[in-house]
């Protein structure tokens, strides 16, 4: 049975850590905002813990939309993945975050997972960028209420 339910910042490591910096120490999975009182964290479980997602409060100069909340660290463990899940932390992010007037989520896209947000009516606004030691990214975004 799977389940998703709000964890802690410290329990998101690890997955971040198996998907998104293979390699790399464990600190490289602390990001900035982590703990603030705004932050959610949501996890989804089988068995076990097997996918993060992490919302922030966090502005884009990009839009100017005054409520805003990024996505950071998505991940869903390696054989997990193309079943849905991820899909099913996007939504259920969407759900709980507290909407007000003309909400938007915006996030930096990996390359490669661009089209699977595109599917959920993610867009890409800007040109590709390159995150050092991780790849190229694209700024992707939803309003999510008007």
């Amino acid at each position: 049975m799977i389940t998703i339910k709000e964890i802690t910042a410290t329990d998101t490591y690890v997955i971040r850590q198996a998907v998104l910096r293979i390699g790399k120490p464990i600190e490289t999975c602390l990001f900035p905002g982590d703990d603030l009182s705004t932050t959610k964290h949501f996890g989804i479980h089988n068995d076990k813990l097997i996918g993060v997602i992490s919302l922030y409060e966090n502005r884009n100069t990009m839009f100017a939309n005054e409520t805003q909340y990024q996505i950071r660290g998505m991940a869903v463990l390696e054989d997990y993945q193309g079943l849905g899940l991820g899909e099913k932390l996007i939504s259920h992010s969407e759900k709980h975050l507290p909407f007000e007037k003309n909400t938007l989520i915006w996030f930096n896209a990996r390359k490669k997972a661009v089209g699977f947000y595109e599917k959920l009516d993610y867009k890409i606004i800007g040109d590709a960028f390159e995150i050092e030691d991780v790849g190229t990214h694209y700024i992707m975004y939803k309003k999510l209420r008007n």
